[in-house]
């Protein structure tokens, strides 16, 4: 099996997506994380681009080890010596040159022929020979150049010391099949080919980064040029995360590994993300928080009997603790007895299904379930006391002109009685309403509300404390309508008087 080299980029081609500028602390920082994954190399800035970029690739050369340090350099003379300058310490410094190929490049950009290009190349590998035995090349616009031509300049810098090749799809212009084609045309049409490592970054502005660098590794390409989180200029790179375990996942078809320490991977994205303060969508494929999440009924049901028949991973294979079920309005009953059995409860039947219909009527009411308002619908469930009053239906209104009004209905015994009455307030309507349909002459010690969850869609919880004579109960209600859980809380605390008193 081929072990693949991992170049990346995070520092120089990732730092360069628009407010994602890291100082030399935090490129420290993010190129120990690096190490501990496992890349080969880090391309930890472009030296001559500032000092800032020049003083942390040279601390990074000076104080990260084990792994190749690189800084890239366009062909010119100040740009090789300062990057010679900036990896002189390096355990192990490689030069990063370039210069584009296309004739979009040479005409409107560069301004030169196709064989002054070729003499810059080769002079700017002779000159980085002088600081380093690693130099890499890069033929920038490779995926739009004519292909002989392409042939011609890897064949020439090959010849004057370059060690690796580089054949970048520069804007994100390739498909898989044609890059592929041209890393084997390259192959199969370069002489000395043998005598380097061709490499590939691709950027992803059609969306086919990642599938263009497997592409190319299926043709023969040794290293892959990528960035954590695929972040880059304009629409990023390709996602480090996704190639390494795309090989991991799929051996067999691509004869080809890396040296990456997969466990790693989520660790390195999320500090990646909290330096960037690029978030990382829901649904990006290893590292997202949906990537190992289920919520549809049919698919809980089927990881639950056997994980594997709706995960092709193991979380813990790239850092991330387990799967997660989410529950939601799409989730079955195995999922929500599971879960209740994670948190410890165990219902019987009649139970369980009481406290389902529950949470499908939660589930219709607010977008994320959490396992506290789980544990709020079922300890309702499980602690339930013989009910003397049961709210049906309630209506409040109130305004900052309009006097609170609340309209309630209860179930006293076998009959249904509304009562409509005025407050201070909602609750206070609300409360004196209950109090006359009950004939109740408590008196409301305490009232809390909390939030059991964030978010404006919140399952609130409210507890409140009766007294009458000298018997104290405390009542819990809960509900996304603050005003329902306070009615809630209200007639359960009615309810256990009720009890006490029997």
């Amino acid at each position: 099996m081929r072990i693949i080299k991992i170049f990346d980029t995070t520092l120089r081609d990732g730092e360069q997506s628009p407010g994602a500028s890291m100082n030399v602390d935090e490129k420290i920082q993010v190129a120990k994380q690096l190490v501990r994954l496992g890349v080969d190399i880090i391309e930890a800035g472009f030296p001559i681009a500032s000092p800032g970029d020049f003083e942390a690739v040279k601390r990074i050369a000076a104080e990260i080890k084990g792994a190749t340090i690189a800084g890239l350099a366009r062909t010119k003379d100040a740009d090789i010596d300062r990057a010679g300058e900036a990896i002189k310490l390096a355990e192990r410094g490689r030069i990063h040159t370039f210069i584009a190929t296309s004739d979009i490049h040479l005409k409107f950009k560069l301004r030169m022929e196709r064989e002054q290009v070729i003499d810059a190349a080769v002079r700017a590998v002779k000159r980085a020979k002088g600081f380093t035995d690693d130099v890499e090349f890069s033929a920038e616009d490779a995926t739009r150049s004519e292909w002989d031509y392409l042939c011609k300049v890897t064949e020439e810098v090959i010849k004057a010391g370059a060690t690796t090749v580089n054949i970048p799809d520069t804007v994100g212009y390739t498909v898989p099949q044609e890059y592929g084609e041209l890393i084997e045309y390259l192959m199969n049409k370069v002489p000395n080919i043998d005598k380097a490592v061709i490499s590939v970054h691709c950027h992803n502005d059609l969306g086919l980064a990642v599938a263009n660098s497997l592409a190319a590794i299926l043709k023969g390409a040794g290293q892959v040029e990528c960035t954590i989180n695929g972040i880059g200029e304009r629409a990023g790179n390709a996602a480090m995360e996704e190639i390494v375990m795309a090989l991991k996942t799929r051996p067999k078809f691509f004869n080809a590994d890396t040296k990456v320490v997969t466990e790693e991977i989520y660790k390195t994205s999320r500090l990646v993300s909290k330096i960037t303060g690029m978030v990382v969508q829901p649904n990006k494929a290893i590292v997202g928080a949906n990537a190992f999440a289920h919520e549809a009924g049919i698919h809980q049901d089927g990881y639950l009997k056997e994980r594997s028949t709706y995960e092709i991973m193991k979380p813990e294979a790239v850092g991330i603790p387990q799967s997660k079920l989410v529950l939601g309005k799409h989730s079955g009953r195995h999922a929500f007895k599971a879960r209740l059995k994670e948190l410890g409860y165990e219902l019987n039947e009649e139970d369980l299904n009481k406290a389902f219909e529950k949470f499908k009527h939660l589930c219709d009411q607010k977008k994320y379930i959490f396992d506290e308002d789980i544990e709020t619908l079922v300890s309702e469930e499980v602690s339930k006391i013989p009910e003397a009053y049961s709210l049906i239906d309630l209506s409040v209104s109130s305004g900052i002109n309009q006097k609170p009004t609340a309209t309630i209905k209860l179930k006293v015994g076998e009959n249904i009685i509304d009562r409509m009455e005025h407050g201070d307030g909602p609750v206070d309507a609300t409360y004196k309403a209950i109090a006359e349909i009950t004939q109740t002459k408590s008196n409301l010690l305490k009232f809390e509300v909390k939030s059991i969850t964030g978010g404006t869609d919140a399952l609130g919880e409210v507890t409140v404390s009766l007294d009458e004579d000298g018997r104290t109960v405390r009542g819990h209600g809960a509900d996304t309508d603050i005003i329902v859980a306070a009615a809630k809380a209200y007639i359960n605390a009615l309810n256990k008087l009720v009890a006490r008193k029997r």
